[in-house]
C-alpha cells in the first residue's frame, strides 16, 4: 500500500481515511489522535480523541471537562485497532505524556512523531526509536546552526548567576507545560534544594507532574510574596510575563529564557533577555538527523519548522524526502501565550 493511501496531509491536520482519523487536528474533527498537550497540538472541539492519560489529563487541565466528546487513553506499547489500520504510542521524549504514533496498514508502517527530543529528560518517558518506512518529523530547529548542548551546563549558569547576584531575584521564562518542570528539574538534579517560585499560570500543571511521581521539590506560588523576600530565589514564568509589568513585584530581576531558540544571540537580544538558557524541548540538527537514520525510514515527510534543510540533507543521503506544509503548527511561545496571560496578573 503507498503510504500516501494510509495518512495525507489535509486541511484540518494529518488525516488517516482507512483509520477514519486525524492526528493532532488544527480544527474540530470526528475522530482525533493527539501526540501531547501543547495546544498547537491538542486542541479542544473533537468527538473522539485517543491519547496517553496524561495528555488527556493536560487537555482537562486547560480546557475542562468537556473539551471532548469522547476519550479514550493509550499506554506507551499499546496497539490499537481504528478501521483498517492499527496504531501503536511510543514515547517521544517532548513533554510528559507525549507519544509518537506508529500507524500500520498491511506491509507499510508510517511513524508519526510529532514533537520530539532524543536528549535526557528526567521529567518523562525516554525518546524511543521505531523502525518504519516512513518517518514523519518535525524541524524546528532544522537548521545546522542548531545544535543545543548539554542542558546540565545551561542550569549551571544560572545557577552561577544566582550564587553572583544574591540581591536580584532571576526570573526564568519557560514554557508552562514540559520546559517549566524540566528546569526544576534540573535544578534539583544539581543540588539546588531551596524553594522554586511558581508564576500563576504555572502552578496547575506542574502540582500535576508532581502527582505523576516527578520529583520537583519545594514549589511555591510567587504571588503574596514581599519584593524583598525574593532577592536571590529563582522563580519559573511563562515568557510573556516575563516582558510584563507583572515583573516589578522582584528586586532587580534577572531575566532568563529557556529556549533553544536562545542559540541565536539576536533573539536574545530582542527579548530583552539577560541570561539566555540554551534548553530545549525539541531535538537539534545532530537530534533530527540521527533519529532519520534510526528509524531506517526510506521515505521521510518534514513538517512545521525548517523544512527544507532537512528535506535535502535527507534526498542528499539517498532517502525520499518532501515537505509536508502543514500549518497551524508551531513553536510553543506562541500556542503558551494564553496560559501566561489567564495566569495571576499580580
Amino acid at each position: 500500500m503507498r503510504p500516501q493511501d494510509i495518512l495525507l496531509p489535509a486541511p484540518a491536520g494529518l488525516c488517516c481515511k482507512p483509520g477514519g482519523f486525524h492526528i493532532d487536528p488544527v480544527r474540530p474533527v470526528e475522530r482525533a489522535v493527539i501526540t501531547h498537550g501543547h495546544s498547537d497540538h491538542a486542541r479542544p472541539g473533537h468527538g473522539a480523541v485517543l491519547a496517553t492519560q496524561e495528555t488527556l489529563d493536560m487537555m482537562r487541565l486547560r480546557y475542562g471537562d468537556n473539551f471532548a466528546s469522547s476519550t479514550q487513553a493509550i499506554g506507551y506499547g499499546e496497539e490499537l485497532r481504528l478501521g483498517d489500520v492499527t496504531v501503536k504510542f511510543h514515547p517521544a521524549g517532548h513533554v510528559l505524556g507525549s507519544a509518537q504514533v506508529a500507524v500500520c496498514c498491511k506491509d507499510t508502517c508510517i511513524v508519526a512523531s510529532g514533537d520530539y527530543k532524543d536528549a535526557a529528560d528526567p521529567t518523562c518517558a525516554p525518546f524511543e526509536a521505531v523502525p518504519c518506512d516512513v518517518f514523519i518529523t518535525e524541524a524546528t530547529f532544522g537548521l545546522p546552526v542548531f545544535r543545543h548542548g548539554d542542558a546540565v551546563g545551561e542550569v549551571k549558569k544560572l545557577l552561577a548567576s544566582v550564587a553572583l547576584f544574591p540581591e536580584r531575584a532571576h526570573l526564568v521564562g519557560a514554557y508552562s507545560l514540559g520546559k517549566a518542570q524540566r528546569v526544576i528539574a534540573l535544578l534539583r538534579l544539581a543540588g539546588y534544594d531551596a524553594p522554586v517560585y511558581l508564576h500563576g499560570a504555572m502552578e496547575a500543571i506542574t502540582r500535576y507532574y508532581q502527582t505523576c511521581g516527578v520529583a520537583l521539590g519545594d514549589l511555591r506560588p510567587v504571588k503574596g510574596m514581599k519584593k524583598a523576600d525574593l532577592a536571590g530565589t529563582i522563580t519559573l514564568a511563562p515568557p510573556s510575563a516575563t516582558s510584563d509589568i507583572w515583573t516589578r513585584r522582584f528586586p532587580d530581576p534577572v531575566t532568563a529564557f529557556a529556549s533553544g531558540w536562545m542559540r541565536v544571540r539576536a533573539r536574545a537580544r530582542q527579548r530583552g533577555v539577560e541570561l539566555p538558557l540554551v534548553i530545549s524541548d525539541h531535538a537539534d540538527w545532530d537530534g533530527l538527523t540521527a533519529t532519520i537514520e534510526a528509524s531506517g525510514a526510506g521515505e521521510v515527510w518534514v513538517t512545521h519548522g525548517q523544512e527544507d534543510a532537512l528535506v535535502h540533507w535527507c534526498k542528499a543521503r539517498g532517502l525520499a524526502a518532501r515537505p509536508l506544509d502543514l500549518v497551524g503548527y508551531g513553536d510553543e511561545e506562541e500556542s503558551e501565550a494564553a496560559p501566561a496571560a489567564e495566569g495571576d496578573a499580580t
